[in-house]
């Protein structure tokens, strides 16, 4: 259905030989088909998730310098018997990888989640392609600021307390599923004087 779904000819550094290939009538409908399809999974189906994970100082290891680390991921979720759009989408972006889920509850099919990590597949591949191919829900803005929060954390904003911070205050604004509290119970902990102003 999808033929040979890849990023090459999507974002702006796609090769001459590609843009000659997207010349013709049909290559161009079925190019704006598989992005139209890829945009639309991810609108309906995508995650883009900033969170935490606790490590102070303990006996034998030395924890994170702010006592959290901050980790970024983009992630699309399917039962197992949608596996094959997962796959679809694996082979379109080049990176990431498929993880299983088993479920222990009355589910009768495992879960699926492609996920991209690591900071260079993001700032190289995921968010280059979402900016030049936005989003049309309201994930647009989660986009946005998942792209802002990566790219500080890239510039390693997220070592000092400050930047550590300001991280946090753009995760605090996407998905909105922890409460505020949370994340304000751990500003204050780094930073003091910090207060909840929304």
């Amino acid at each position: 259905m999808l033929g040979h779904l890849s990023i090459s000819g999507y974002v702006a550094e796609s090769s001459d030989s590609e843009r000659e290939k997207a010349s013709s009538a049909d290559n161009q409908q079925e190019r704006l088909v598989r992005l139209g399809w890829v945009i639309g999974f991810v609108d309906g189906e995508g995650c883009f998730s900033l969170g935490l994970v606790g490590q102070p100082d303990r006996p034998g290891r030395k924890g994170y310098g702010i006592g959290y680390q901050v980790f970024h991921e983009f992630v699309v979720t399917q039962g197992e018997k949608s596996l094959a759009a997962l796959e679809a989408l694996r082979s379109f972006f080049g990176v990431g990888q498929i993880y299983r889920n088993r479920r222990k509850d009355n589910h009768r099919e495992d879960i699926f989640r492609y996920v991209v990590r690591r900071r260079d597949d993001l700032l190289r591949v995921i968010v280059p392609f979402f900016e030049t191919n936005p989003l049309w829900t309201a994930k647009h803005k989660d986009f946005e600021l998942f792209a802002e929060a990566v790219r500080r954390m890239e510039a390693g904003a997220h070592r000092t307390s400050e930047g550590f911070t300001g991280i946090l205050e753009l995760a605090s604004r996407m998905n909105r599923q922890k409460p505020r509290t949370n994340r304000i119970g751990i500003l204050r902990g780094q930073t003091p004087d910090t207060r909840d102003t929304g």
